[in-house]
């Protein structure tokens, strides 16, 4: 059971805050939000949480099929976090279980080569599920109208003095503070410098600008082949789950084909900007809910997680 748990824990989450806990039961698992870890700022309907606590139920759905504890996911009536009733048999391993501790979102430029029209068509296979809508995007000028969203959301982001408070607590600049808190935004994971904390601090101050960083998002997503968007029928808890769900998939799927992946969710957490976004896919009146860039790229360093007995209640 516990390698089940750890498998679940390794899915993709906003921030790496891996807002998730873990009951387990004689015959089921829940999998409930830790509202501890919420990011206000970025996330302040929660609806990053749910979409995570949904990735994590689909790689804890995967691993359990594939030692022998088949079962079934479904919401909690009362409660609203997904719940994983099983029982024993047969083990049924999925080939997407070996991309599970392969799996990473990598923050860097991208070769630009392009993926092939049959490996972007399994990407949709894998995420198109009931009240899930998937877009994807190759054609240039339609990315670039998706970059000029990120940059917007992005400015909008970083002048707001909230956000850059609660991004600062999740930032580690070095594997020792990485490894003590086991979760964060490890600097050497997105490409960036290692550097002791009160470095680390002082070089974010003084030197993390819009500018820069939006230059470098402009340059990572103009690398990036494809753009996949992900909509909800509905924005509800249980849909922000099965978008969770469907990402995951879609991001094991990605991992197996050898291909890499970054979110750039900025024109989804800026609201005002989400009606462009839906606008541009042939959307409108939906609410988008997650942005993938995907591409051929390096392999970075992982980011932490915390053990297993961390995340069980």
């Amino acid at each position: 059971m516990a390698d089940v748990i750890r498998y679940a824990t390794l899915a993709a989450n906003s921030h790496n805050t891996q807002p998730w806990r873990f009951h387990v039961e004689e015959s089921s698992i829940d999998i409930q939000p830790d509202f501890s870890r919420a990011t206000h700022a970025v996330d302040p309907d929660d609806h990053h949480l749910f979409v995570s606590l949904g990735c994590a139920a689909e790689n804890l759905l995967i691993a359990a099929t594939a030692a022998g504890l088949p079962g079934e996911l479904q919401i909690d009536p009362d409660r609203g976090y997904p719940r994983y009733s099983f029982g024993k048999g047969a083990v049924r391993p999925d080939p997407l279980l070996a991309a599970i501790p392969m799996r990473q979102s990598t923050r860097a430029t991208y070769d630009g080569r392009p993926v092939a029209i049959t490996d972007i068509e399994k990407l949709r296979q894998a995420a198109e599920t009931p009240g899930v809508r998937v877009v994807f995007l190759t054609d240039r000028a339609q990315i670039d109208r998706v970059r000029d969203l990120v940059v917007a959301g992005n400015s909008a982001q970083m002048a707001d003095p909230a956000f850059m408070t609660e991004l600062r607590q999740w930032l580690r600049f070095n594997p020792r503070s990485a490894m003590m808190t086991g979760d964060g935004l490890f600097s050497a994971a997105s490409e960036n410098p290692v550097l002791p904390d009160p470095l680390g601090h002082i070089a974010f101050d003084l030197f993390f600008r819009a500018a820069s960083e939006n230059d470098k998002y402009a340059r990572q997503i103009d690398s990036s082949p494809g753009i996949a968007i992900l909509l909800a029928d509905r924005a509800d808890q249980a849909h922000w789950i099965a978008i969770g769900r469907a990402c995951q998939r879609l991001l094991l799927t990605a991992t197996s084909l050898g291909l890499k992946h970054a979110f750039i969710n900025q024109p989804v957490e800026v609201a005002r900007l989400r009606p462009d976004l839906a606008a541009l896919v042939g959307e409108n009146g939906r609410r988008p809910d997650i942005v993938i860039r995907f591409g051929y790229g390096p392999q970075l360093p992982f980011s932490p997680r915390r053990p297993v007995a961390a995340v069980l209640s």
